[in-house]
């Protein structure tokens, strides 16, 4: 059976340590530390350096870029604001509720603020909260084994770190189903 580019993604993230002696954590300190800032400059000097694979590499690089374009530049408070300002700003209470419902999992949930998203991390990413459009709310989920079903879709080109997405236009659709997804999420993270 064809994994999705979600599916083989998780899984690249799930056997980096093993594959290529570090986690990703780790290659995120080397790489922020050769200050490197072009996607290609990074990937080379994972493949020449350290022999990373080209897969693993472009992983690596894309995962750098993002870092570095969240909490190193502005605060985690700021990059919230910035998401939901505008035209955006009508869907800031959906987020309150998804974070609220997900900050009661555990003391190890991790609210990670990116520039156009926010990662729901524990061990890894389990989930992630993206203001899509001007209506509308995606929740990126982490249910690998997990077939699509009603509003628990397919992520598609949605995002590939993520293998469903559920689409939330109002508050109440933050409900005990979406609870629930999060939640097996977080627990297999």
């Amino acid at each position: 059976m064809a994994k999705s580019p979600a599916e083989m993604a998780a899984a690249m993230m799930a056997n980096m340590k093993e594959k290529t002696g570090k986690s990703l954590s780790q290659w995120l300190a080397i790489t922020k530390k050769a200050k490197l800032e072009k996607h290609g400059q990074i990937v080379k000097m994972l493949k020449s350096d350290h022999g990373v694979t080209h897969g693993f590499a472009n992983m690596i690089a894309h995962e750098t870029l993002n870092a570095e374009s969240g909490s190193d530049q502005q605060d985690d408070d700021s990059l919230v604001d910035a998401q939901y300002s505008g035209a955006k700003e009508g869907l800031r209470p959906i987020y309150e509720a998804i974070v609220g419902v997900v900050k009661k999992f555990g003391s190890d949930v991790e609210i990670a603020p990116k520039k156009s998203y926010v990662s729901l991390r524990r061990k890894k990413q389990f989930g992630l909260i993206q203001p899509s459009t001007k209506t509308r709310v995606d929740v990126g989920i982490n249910l690998r084994d997990t077939k699509p079903t009603g509003r628990l879709e397919a992520s598609g080109s949605f995002n590939a770190m993520v293998s469903h997405r559920v689409k939330i236009e109002h508050k109440n659709e933050v409900n005990a189903e979406l609870q629930k997804w999060l939640k097996e999420a977080y627990d297999a993270s």
